[in-house]
């Protein structure tokens, strides 16, 4: 059989079974030589069609909403006469009075909400005021009350990084976060953009190197992450399927009900009766070819591990375009999990691939 019969075949299989049963006979059918390739054929005709494309949805937080910040902006424009009352005192004045606009600074100055509260320590101190945490930074710009020796602390951390001086010139070949179109000239460009309004090519611009969403992404990093695990997790609950996920346990206590020893332990172990091993599963999500290559690496040390367990199925739940790279990424990942590998798209056929047909209840 060449190499089009057989991804044709593996393409046109009846089931997911037969599909499985395809994909382990490439070793004895072609030459050691000729595996990456017809493995990545493979993946490119049968996988990669059914990867969901991720990168068009975030998470959602109501702090980022639009309305909130354009109020906290207006008040900070009328409070400071357009950016011109900004002496350490204005800027106290404006903090004490309408804690709010406290995001409007740091977000002038490009500090995220842990940098503001670090910078805030290095004010407090060389003596102004006292110094704000991370979660207290959250709680003054959602509007929580923000005492005089606070205002004093953050107006310190805003007029010294404007003026240039809270953390001195840098060396090496690195800017300071003010040298961005909207704060190069300090207050100035800052109050020409509040009277004449931000020029769209700048706005982009700070959006090319920023990044659209980018701080929502970071901020969710852990949501996203978790969207493969838990519609896995939401699939086993709904068919009665008996599942470990690995995450939430101790490493010892999987190793000491299923005997699996390697670490981490795979993202789920399914069982049935008393804690009889089944099947091991594995999700993954990966935006560019160079993360899933590295990650792809991961399913290999699975099917030494499912081997020594004595030949369990390794299952693949995958995510994002990264895995468009198939010679030495997706392809990989086939071979290791004989084909076992599925996406968001075609996660519940996975219920018909063995063992879990035996394990729906």
């Amino acid at each position: 059989m060449s190499l089009e019969e057989t991804v044709e075949a593996v393409a046109a299989a009846a089931s997911w079974d037969a599909r499985i049963a395809l994909v382990r006979r490439v070793p004895e059918t072609f030459g050691q030589a000729q595996h990456a390739a017809v493995y990545a054929a493979i993946a490119k005709k049968v996988y990669v069609p059914n990867l969901a494309p991720d990168f068009a949805y975030v998470h959602w937080r109501e702090e980022y909403e639009l309305a909130p910040l354009d109020d906290a902006c207006r008040k900070a424009v009328e409070l400071t006469k357009g950016f011109f009352t900004v002496e350490v005192a204005d800027l106290r004045r404006t903090l004490h009075e309408e804690p709010t606009t406290l995001r409007i600074f740091r977000l002038l100055l490009g500090l995220t909400v842990q940098e503001f509260a670090a910078a805030s320590k290095i004010a407090e101190a060389r003596g102004a005021g006292k110094g704000v945490t991370a979660p207290k930074v959250k709680d003054i710009e959602a509007g929580g009350a923000s005492k005089e020796a606070v205002a004093l602390c953050c107006a310190t951390v805003v007029d010294g990084m404007m003026r240039g001086t809270l953390f001195g010139k840098p060396s090496g070949e690195v800017r300071s976060k003010i040298e961005k179109p909207d704060t190069m000239k300090g207050w100035e460009t800052v109050q020409q953009y509040a009277d004449e309004g931000v020029p769209l090519a700048v706005f982009l611009h700070q959006r090319h190197y920023g990044g659209a969403f980018r701080q929502l992404l970071d901020s969710t990093s852990t949501m996203r992450g978790d969207i493969l695990e838990d519609a896995v997790e939401e699939l086993f609950r709904s068919k009665g399927i008996l599942y470990v996920r690995t995450g939430s346990h101790d490493q010892e206590e999987i190793a000491r009900r299923f005997h699996v020893t390697v670490r981490p332990a795979p993202d789920f172990v399914v069982y049935e009766g008393q804690d009889v091993l089944k099947a091991l599963l594995e999700c993954k999500g990966a935006n560019d070819g160079g993360t899933a290559r590295d990650k792809a690496d991961r399913f290999s040390t699975l099917r030494g591990e499912a081997t020594r367990l004595g030949g369990v199925p390794v299952f693949a739940v995958l995510a994002g375009l990264g895995w468009r790279r198939t010679r030495d990424a997706l392809g990989p990942v086939i071979r290791d999990t004989d084909g076992r590998t599925f996406t968001i798209p075609t996660l519940p056929e996975m219920l018909t691939v063995q063992p879990f047909p035996g394990l729906v209840r």
